[in-house]
């Protein structure tokens, strides 16, 4: 049990070190560690989620429920404790951040301030989105339903998302349309075949408005 508790102990503080450690790699304005860990609400809730979570999976939901309203008034940011997070997370501002039952997130995600993964409508199973790998979540997008947002992609401020984005590509407006990456590809494969492709929408990223 002791060294259980030693491993248990060392995995937390591994796993702090990397959230700290992401935080000031993506904000220049991070300041010092003493900063990130008293200053950053997203990162408390992503700590507090972490304990619901484990809670949830070991059979404790209402237990679970209640740490997460709690973080979500302390915090601003709504994360259902059966989410599925990785790890290097950052949720930059935070304040109106809302993740869903069945929401799953990948490594090193970005999201800014009121990004919702919602469900486009009450269904059991499976109903919020899955967002892959080093993707970035400009403020207030809003992605609803069971659909994949690819590794790397860029989903723009304000953008509404209801159809899966692929990876690398970049989504903005409402409804979000693919801007760059999967157009692009497109074009030069079309450029291969010899047929002219459609002009690419060249409108500037805006993740946080």
């Amino acid at each position: 049990m002791l060294r259980r508790g030693k491993r248990v102990l060392s995995a937390a503080r591994s796993r702090l070190r990397e959230d700290v450690a992401a935080v000031k790699e993506r904000d220049p304005a991070a300041g010092s560690t003493l900063a990130v860990l008293t200053c950053y609400p997203g990162m408390h809730a992503l700590w507090t989620y972490r304990v619901a979570h484990l809670l949830w999976a070991r059979g404790h939901p209402l237990l679970a429920r209640w740490l997460s309203q709690l973080a979500s008034l302390v915090t601003g940011v709504e994360i259902h404790p059966a989410a599925t997070i990785g790890r290097r997370c950052v949720v930059d501002h935070g304040r109106g951040v809302v993740v869903g039952a069945t929401a799953e997130l990948g490594d090193d995600v970005h999201l800014y301030h009121g990004v919702t993964l919602g469900a486009d409508r009450p269904r059991d199973g499976k109903r919020h989105p899955t967002v892959g790998d080093g993707v970035l979540l400009g403020a207030n997008a809003t992605l609803l339903g069971p659909i994949a947002v690819g590794d790397g992609a860029k989903v723009g401020a304000a953008a509404v998302v209801l159809d899966a984005v692929p990876a690398g590509a970049t989504a903005v407006g409402n409804p979000a349309r693919i801007v760059r990456g999967a157009t692009r590809r497109r074009r030069a494969a079309e450029s291969a075949d010899g047929e002219d492709g459609e002009a690419v929408d060249e409108q500037g990223f805006v993740a946080a408005g």
